[in-house]
């Protein structure tokens, strides 16, 4: 084999691993509340990217999360969302992340096998560790706090971002692009919402192919 058809291999391997999979995936919706949305630039068209993100999650089974900021005077999610949103956690800090987003992306501790009242610990079965999806698709407002600051702290544990980019708003366009600009230089992949929900997808025999179809159209 010639090194331009090695080249070719590896070219090839790694333009598949850098397309999303579902089965790697976790969604985080972040702040798209009742009191916020209005003042947000393209705020219909961004709630609705995310409506669309939020369904096509829960076809796929990817598991979803949304965050409130201070939900009592901000208000609430839409219903529709958090219904489709295994957890919406309230927070004060602008990243949600300290304040209970990073344990709720880790999977959960597995208690040992056997019957720990009559078992010493030496002889209990060790569990293996459900596995982390390592990859978080993440969309909302506004732009250059919140999800800013969720996303660069998501980075810093170590996981793979991607930032669905028609699913993001500020109050005003230049504050969600210096955001977009300052995600990229960190490592995050910027995408769209129907670049997410095809990634997943990844072929028209797909269960759910459908579906998601009529959602973009």
């Amino acid at each position: 084999m010639c090194i331009a058809d090695t080249w070719g291999i590896h070219s090839l391997i790694f333009v598949i691993r850098m397309l999303l999979d579902d089965q790697e995936s976790q969604l985080v919706l972040v702040d798209y509340q009742a009191r916020l949305m209005p003042a947000m630039f393209e705020a219909d068209l961004v709630l609705a990217n995310a409506m669309r993100l939020a369904q096509a999650a829960h076809w796929m089974e990817v598991p979803t999360y949304g965050t409130e900021q201070n939900p009592d005077k901000l208000g609430q999610n839409p219903a529709e969302l958090r219904a489709l949103c295994r957890r919406t956690i309230p927070k004060m800090s602008f990243s949600a992340c300290p304040d209970g987003l990073s344990e709720l992306l880790r999977p959960a501790a597995r208690a040992p096998a056997g019957n720990a009242r009559s078992l010493p610990k030496h002889l209990q079965k060790a569990v293996p560790q459900e596995p982390t999806r390592q990859s978080i698709v993440i969309a909302g407002c506004e732009a250059h706090i919140c999800l800013l600051q969720t996303a660069l702290d998501l980075l810093e544990e170590e996981y793979a971002v991607w930032v669905v980019t028609d699913a993001c708003s500020s109050r005003t366009e230049r504050n969600r692009d210096a955001a977009f600009d300052r995600l990229a230089g960190a490592g995050a992949e910027l995408v769209t919402t129907e670049m997410v929900l095809f990634e997943w997808l990844r072929t028209a025999e797909a269960d759910p192919f459908k579906e998601i179809q009529a959602l973009v159209k």
